[in-house]
């Protein structure tokens, strides 16, 4: 694998004879959960959710995070979900502090409300580690618990071009509340802001290769600890495959409307009622065709080239299957008022967890054994999840 000179090499994390030799098992993953089951769990969080003024909000996302990880079964073993609710807790009141100052700085003092969300934006990437710590930390597989081992440094390296652009709207945002003139304040903005989008928008591939990197680089389970071998022009063609489905579902809503627009004059009645819904379905399309494009690329993308030295991924997960189970999602949803919402949310992840694949080389009883007798097993790494905190990222 090629080095990048932003991150140090990923190193495993054992220093044992190579099992390359080996031949190499295959895992497949399952989904054994089902819609009822999950309604029923999703209605009563729901319920204390708004009963509570959203205070139960991480103990529903603990049950729901437990129900979908212990249905997940990798080569007929579940994974297991060990997260305490009150630490979820603690980082939920920590994101509702965040956004009480600046809800009291809004109005009560509008010329610091930036001052929270600059605090937010230096804070992120540490909060973002410690969310990946807790979760992968709570996570399990045949006894052994898996971990994050992305350091503090690498967070706010992969995310620094990020927070740049970040902060410099924010000392925007204060020029211009500290301008007296309107009109310049107003050209100043928009000039700033116009040209920080530019930039980010030509960025973007390469920042979310910079993070994609690091996060699925910090992934390790047992004496393993995975790397992304995706380029950032693997990145970049993505984008452009993105843009390009984008661009096309623009033109075509384009001469809908140009149709729609001509056709109006020459209708009356029931047709000028029947135009605008097919307008409206027509914009519907746009996200029903995006959204399931690039989730499908995404996944394959990421985990198609993430592997360790013994466990290799990779996914397949179809661009037309996943556009129609979300227009069929979307119409029950519709139809139902909501309450098909559990049962697309399992549909989903049946589709897109089944489309994962695993290969692993060597022997996995006796790796597995050896990590439950080290430092790696439930017991061994359990004072280690005080550390994490879990902010719902």
């Amino acid at each position: 694998m090629a080095q990048h000179d932003d991150f140090e090499a990923t190193e495993l994390l054992s220093e044992g004879r190579s099992s390359m030799g080996d031949p190499a098992q295959p895992l497949d993953i399952r989904f054994t959960g089902s819609g009822s089951e999950y309604f029923r769990i999703w209605i009563v969080n729901l319920l204390l959710t708004l009963i509570t003024f959203t205070l139960y909000w991480p103990f529903a996302r603990a049950r729901r995070l437990a129900y979908f990880q212990n249905n997940t079964l990798v080569g007929r073993d579940p994974l297991g979900f060990h997260g305490d609710p009150w630490k979820m807790f603690r980082g939920y009141l920590l994101m509702v502090l965040f956004g009480v100052t600046y809800w009291a700085l809004s109005n009560f003092a509008p010329a610091l409300a930036w001052l929270p969300l600059l605090v937010l934006a230096v804070l992120w990437p540490a909060l973002w580690r410690a969310s990946l710590q807790f979760r992968l930390r709570n996570t399990s597989w045949r006894g052994v618990r898996m971990a994050f081992e992305g350091d503090l440094k690498g967070a706010y390296l992969c995310m620094l071009p990020v927070l740049i652009p970040v902060v410099l709207i924010g000392l925007v945002i204060a020029l211009v509340a500290a301008t007296t003139d309107d009109t310049a304040a107003g050209a100043m903005f928009a000039a700033a802001t116009g040209l920080i989008v530019l930039a980010l928008s030509a960025m973007s591939p390469w920042l979310l290769a910079r993070i994609k990197r690091y996060q699925h680089g910090g992934y390790a389970f047992a004496q393993e600890r995975a790397r992304l071998e995706a380029g950032t022009g693997d990145f970049y063609g993505f984008s452009f495959r993105v843009g390009g489905v984008s661009l096309l579902c623009t033109a075509l809503l384009a001469g809908l409307g140009g149709i729609v627009a001509a056709m109006a004059g020459s209708l009356a009645g029931a047709a000028m009622i029947v135009l605008p819904l097919l307008l409206a379905l027509g914009y519907l399309v746009f996200p029903l065709v995006l959204m399931p494009y690039t989730t499908s690329r995404l996944q394959n993308l990421l985990w198609s080239n993430t592997r360790s030295r013994r466990i290799h991924f990779h996914s397949q997960l179809k661009f037309k299957p996943l556009m129609s189970l979300t227009a069929k999602n979307w119409l029950l949803i519709a139809l139902t008022l909501g309450l098909y919402w559990p049962f697309a949310k399992v549909h989903t992840a049946r589709m897109r967890l089944e489309a994962i694949g695993i290969s692993v080389q060597g022997d996995v009883n006796a790796w597995l054994a050896q990590a439950q007798g080290g430092d790696k097993g439930i017991l061994g790494d359990a004072a280690g999840d005080f550390f994490g905190i879990d902010m719902g990222l």
